[in-house]
């Protein structure tokens, strides 16, 4: 447990310190109005994807699951940022409308942010495995967890909740998940308190650093059950994001 804290502490430091600097610069395209009317900041998602990656770097791991790991969640946390950028004016929400609007020739930012984060998945994955089967799936596995992860974050905290939830039960079999949890645990409270979002640039950074994890820990089953897992909740991601916001008004 002593490589978890330190990862975590690590990851804690600089998605704090990253934070602090970036909240003293114009806000520019990096803010929002959230779902209460208020103006808040999207710092806190460059600041968890840094601060994860940090985390990741400083622990004791194989070279190539050190690399899958800083890897995916750098490309995870770029291709949601481009989306934060440059998707804020675009109405077309889910995959199945970026999809369509892909067979209409328009190219969207979210398209760019699946098929991207798919890839990163994929070159991960291929770090982490030996066999064909079990690269493609730990993508798959990746991939999907990064789009889970930002599936939820549809109130304060709310994807900071998924990744604890997803990453606790890993910390006792290794130290992966520890980086990501302390990168969010150390902005959660500015997120409750309507300061800032994580928006997609750090929930798909957060997930993908979660998403390594799983692969690392499991073999062919495990992997083909999360895999299952995750493409259901893909299939359905529109209509279980459409129940959790009308949960969460009530």
């Amino acid at each position: 447990m002593g490589a978890a804290f330190s990862g975590a502490a690590v990851a804690a430091a600089v998605a704090g310190g990253v934070y602090r600097a970036l909240r003293t610069r114009p806000r520019g395209r990096w803010q929002r109005t959230n779902y209460a009317g208020r103006t808040v900041d999207l710092y806190a998602g460059p600041a968890v994807a840094l601060g994860a990656a940090a985390g990741t770097a400083v622990l004791p791991l194989p070279a190539r699951t050190r690399c899958a790991a800083v890897l995916a969640v750098l490309a995870a946390g770029g291709c949601g940022a481009y989306d934060d950028l440059a998707g804020a004016d675009d109405p077309r929400r889910g995959f199945r409308a970026h999809l369509g609007a892909l067979r209409d020739g328009a190219v969207t930012s979210g398209a760019v942010k699946l098929f991207g984060i798919g890839a990163a998945g994929l070159v991960a994955g291929a770090l982490l495995k030996e066999r064909p089967v079990d690269r493609i799936l730990a993508g798959a596995v990746i991939a999907g967890t990064a789009h889970l992860v930002n599936l939820t974050d549809v109130r304060p905290a709310a994807a900071a909740a998924t990744v604890f939830a997803l990453g606790a039960p890993g910390l006792p079999a290794g130290a992966l998940t520890a980086a990501p949890m302390g990168a969010v645990a150390a902005l959660v409270a500015d997120d409750l308190g309507q300061r800032t979002m994580i928006g997609d640039t750090g929930a798909h950074a957060l997930g993908a650093a979660v998403g390594v994890a799983v692969v690392a820990g499991r073999g062919r089953a495990g992997l083909v059950a999360h895999a299952a897992g995750l493409v259901a909740a893909t299939v359905y991601g529109d209509r279980v994001s459409r129940f959790a916001r009308l949960l969460s008004e009530r």
